[in-house]
């Protein structure tokens, strides 16, 4: 999105140093996709899928990953 000329110039001045627009909210899509990977990511530390009776990252991931199967995004 282009901001118009004005606006560039009032967020230029010093008295709005740091005044910045909010960044827009993730998506599902984009949480989809850092869960998708997060669970990869212990995958790959741990060398196994998680297990429901690990610790609780373990059995956070697990939850994360049965949802992910749930939705079909994960074989």
């Amino acid at each position: 999105m282009e901001w118009p000329e004005e606006l560039v110039k009032l967020f230029d001045d010093p008295l709005l140093e740091g005044v910045r627009p909010k960044a827009p909210a993730p998506t599902a899509n984009d949480r989809m996709q850092q869960k998708l990977a997060e669970v990869n990511d212990w995958i790959v530390k741990n060398g196994k899928e998680p297990q429901k009776d690990g610790d609780l990252k373990e059995k956070l991931m697990y939850a994360s990953l049965t949802a992910l199967k749930e939705k079909g995004l994960w074989t």
